[in-house]
């Protein structure tokens, strides 16, 4: 960048900044999930419940029949243990032959037995597996094991089946007590290791079942949603379509309808089809009829603008030729003359501009030609300073020309009209800065005119492009304005393809002009 005094004002040298921005990820709400997404969570949800609840529904049915088959093997072995109990001991006191007990014929692989006397239990033994290569006939020797003997000394003697863990080397039992004819209890247990594993196993195939039927299930439920969802993305899809068209300007045909098979008055998406349709039929005749009143708008004023330029120009003229008479006029009649040329050449002016705007809506094709910015703005900020001596004007331009492809004189005209609101809305002394540079990225020039100024509104700035706004109340006028600077402004900078924009505030306000510069060759 290149720092200069131009016109009464130092040119500073513009330091870009640049800001870095992370982007933070975070789980949208459920809400703004997609319709098809909430559906296929929904199905997937449900499904994952009811599994959930066949699954533990299924697992206790099959862990209650297990617990009530073992309870009627316990009460059988119970019975069989009791009565081979008092064979062996009848009344008299218990032995050391305690073995017998769970030796009788009939008692299963796993069975626990333990005489109890009193607040001690005599020998317990458990029956064994059978050994490999023996026949059914040939007895299995009982073994001698550890116990845990708190939770059996005080379980009572009722045959009620209850489950104990007798310790580390043998794990869950169910077990059960009764007494015997001398007094003592017997207490007989069958093993739960059976039970808990046909539980175990039942609770993993549930679960893989269940897991692989979600997955399937969801696979399944995408793509029937997403079947089911086409005709709403094609609704959607005109919608878009639609709101993508510009219809705040231009001949727009508003031809875009959705599709007739999706139209349908049975279905639901059928129902919003065709409202759609019907309201894009009436938005195309509110605009068919908008446009054609616009279009006679702009007929009457290009016609009374290039109609009243004749007038006015004789008007003036006749002015400007009794003013300047050889016979002397009274100074009243001369003051008069002199309003009304100035006046004459005011409306002029309006007259011009009006003629302008209306022939940029009629979209007249400008002249495209290369034109150097960086010369326009050297030209206009001179101009400028000439008008407003009593501003401070900086000019803050690139070190490398900068050309667009456009109408140099209507160019200059933008310049001209940000320079000249500048300078008509704030008072002397104000610093006005105007800029150029290059976005690489956007490969597009960007003219920016600041001032220091009181700043505008924010309930103006809205409407500021507009045509015949006014700020009166904003900024201090020097001199009178006809509002059709700054439209003129946005429509010359639309009709390049460029867009123009203003930020402003006490003490700092910028109008910023950004257009597209010249195509660079392959």
């Amino acid at each position: 960048m290149t720092s200069a005094r131009v016109a009464g004002g130092p040119v500073t040298e513009s330091a870009g900044t640049g800001r870095a921005s992370g982007r933070s990820w975070r789980i949208r709400p459920f809400r703004s999930w997609t319709l098809r997404s909430r559906v296929v969570l929904v199905v997937v949800a449900m499904l994952a419940v009811l599994g959930a609840v066949i699954g533990t529904a299924s697992v206790f049915a099959l862990q209650n029949y297990l617990m009530q088959r073992l309870d009627g093997q316990l009460t059988s072995a119970l019975d069989r243990g009791q009565r081979a109990a008092d064979r062996i001991y009848g009344d008299q006191p218990t032995g050391p032959d305690v073995i017998g007990i769970v030796q009788t014929p009939g008692q299963q692989t796993g069975t626990f037995g333990v005489i109890r006397s009193g607040d001690m239990l005599l020998y317990p033994v458990i029956l064994s597996e059978r050994p490999p290569g023996s026949t059914p006939d040939q007895p299995v020797a009982p073994k001698r094991v550890l116990i845990s003997t708190t939770a059996l000394i005080s379980l009572p003697s009722d045959g009620h089946p209850r489950t104990i863990d007798l310790g580390a080397s043998l794990g869950d039992y169910r077990v059960a007590a009764v007494e015997l004819t001398n007094g003592d209890s017997v207490i007989i247990g069958l093993p739960l290791s059976d039970v808990n594993a046909t539980v175990a196993r039942l609770t993993l195939v549930i679960v893989l079942v269940t897991l692989a039927g979600l997955v399937f299930a969801f696979l399944l439920a995408s793509v029937v949603v997403r079947l089911a969802m086409r005709p709403l993305e094609r609704v959607a899809g005109t919608a878009e379509q639609v709101s993508s068209l510009p219809l705040d300007r231009g001949d727009v045909a508003l031809s875009v309808r959705v599709p007739e098979a999706d139209t349908d008055q049975h279905t639901e998406v059928g129902k919003v089809g065709s409202a759609l349709n019907r309201m894009l039929g009436h938005v195309a005749s509110a605009l068919t009829a908008r446009q054609a009143s616009e279009q006679k708008v702009r007929q009457f004023v290009a016609d009374a603008s290039h109609e009243l330029r004749t007038p006015l120009a004789s008007i003036r003229g006749y002015a400007e030729l009794t003013r300047r008479a050889p016979h002397e006029l009274p100074p009243d009649v001369t003051h008069s003359l002199g309003r009304i040329e100035s006046e004459a050449t005011r409306m002029t002016s309006l007259v011009e501009d009006l003629l302008l705007l209306a022939r940029l809506d009629e979209g007249r094709e400008l002249d495209r030609d290369p034109v150097d910015l960086s010369l326009l703005l050297v030209d206009a900020l001179s101009d400028a300073h000439a008008a407003g001596p009593g501003h401070e004007w900086a000019l803050d331009l690139p070190d490398e020309p900068v050309e667009v492809v456009g109408d140099a004189p209507r160019l200059h005209q933008v310049l001209m009209n940000l320079l000249a609101n500048a300078r008509v809305h704030t008072p002397d002394g104000t610093k006005v800065t105007a800029g150029l540079r290059v976005d690489e990225d956007a490969h597009r020039a960007v003219i920016t005119v600041a001032d220091d100024g009181p700043g505008i509104p924010e309930e103006l700035q809205a409407t500021l492009f507009e045509r015949f706004a006014r700020g009166d109340s904003s900024r201090n006028r020097a001199t009178g304005s006809t509002g059709l600077g700054l439209a003129i402004v946005q429509a010359v900078v639309q009709a390049h393809g460029g867009d123009v924009s203003v930020t402003s505030e006490p003490g700092r306000t910028v109008f910023t002009v950004s257009l597209p510069l010249v195509p660079t060759a392959a």
